[in-house]
């Protein structure tokens, strides 16, 4: 069998499998139907500084090959996670990033300083959350709001940083170029892209947020297409997620330029999907006779 570890930003991981953040809470409800060993590592659901209790229903809605959802970053807030979720999820056996969003460059420099004294492996920033200073700008969507919330951050964390990037832009490259050259060690994307629907009954929209994020494989050519980008314009890992289904999406994410990658919205229609992708990866490795699962990232061969 191929050796399926890989390093991001200094974190080990046993295999390049990671579970996307709002998609498998703190783990527990998972780890029923397997070890939570069996992943790389679990980017837990995005957290804030104070415990948020979400946007009103309804706010998940499926779509063709996929789903919309704008449930508003319900959870407990950081030092709950901390208190009450970490030291469970540090017996897993698996590495532990801690996924955090805010509305102001406060917001996430007082959670990376807590976080950075608590026991995870790395921090996962969101930077697609609205920026209240700015008039609801997100952080995300500009070269300089991107080197700003990412420099500021840098200096309160001793954490290896991920920057979990939007795809709501014009230049991914640009933008993940700005993450770096402002000290994050890794970045992540794409997140969700914006998308809505509207009953044609009641003439509302499905979600009552309005509008909400789409996942699923329907964006996953587009999620293709941005690590590839990206992953030209920058040396530090790339983590590629977005409508990650099957083990070929997986080769295929990894190929693009990916070092590593997040599972998400497939886990609620199949929570063994990690399961059957890496079986699925070790059988191709062992086809094309690779040692190790790193050969694969960036492999994609030029016309």
């Amino acid at each position: 069998m191929a050796d399926l570890k890989v390093n991001i930003a200094g974190v080990e991981l046993a295999n390049p499998l990671i579970a996307a953040s709002g998609t498998f809470g703190f783990g527990r409800e998972y780890a029923e139907f397997y070890p939570l060993s069996t992943l790389g590592g679990i980017s837990c659901k995005g957290i804030t500084l104070q415990e948020r209790p979400g946007n009103p229903p309804p706010r998940i809605a499926e779509t063709p090959s996929g789903m919309l959802n704008a449930v508003g970053l319900q959870n407990p807030g950081v030092d709950h996670f901390i208190r009450e979720d970490l030291p469970w999820l540090r017996q897993q056996g698996t590495a532990v990033i801690a996924n955090i969003a805010g509305n102001t460059p406060e917001d996430y420099c007082a959670m990376a300083e807590k976080l950075s004294d608590s026991d995870v492996d790395m921090i996962e920033m969101n930077i697609s959350c609205p920026n209240v200073k700015q008039g609801g700008v997100q952080f995300g969507t500009s070269c300089e709001g991107v080197g700003a919330i990412t420099a500021a951050v840098r200096k309160h964390c001793t954490k290896p940083l991920m920057v979990k990037l939007s795809p709501n832009v014009s230049d991914i490259g640009e933008i993940a170029a700005a993450a770096e050259a402002a000290g994050a060690d890794a970045i992540s994307l794409i997140n969700t892209l914006t998308g809505m629907r509207i009953d044609i009954r009641t003439r509302r929209p499905i979600i009552r947020n309005n509008t909400g994020g789409l996942s699923g494989p329907a964006v996953f050519p587009v999620a293709v297409r941005m690590v590839w980008q990206a992953s030209q314009r920058v040396k530090i890992p790339v983590v590629g997620l977005g409508g990650i289904a099957t083990w070929q999406d997986a080769v295929e994410m990894l190929l693009a330029g990916a070092s590593a990658l997040q599972i998400g919205t497939v886990l609620f229609t199949d929570p063994y999907a990690p399961v059957k992708i890496l079986e699925g990866l070790n059988r191709y490795l062992d086809e094309e006779k690779l040692a190790s699962v790193t050969e694969l990232t960036g492999g994609i061969r030029p016309w």
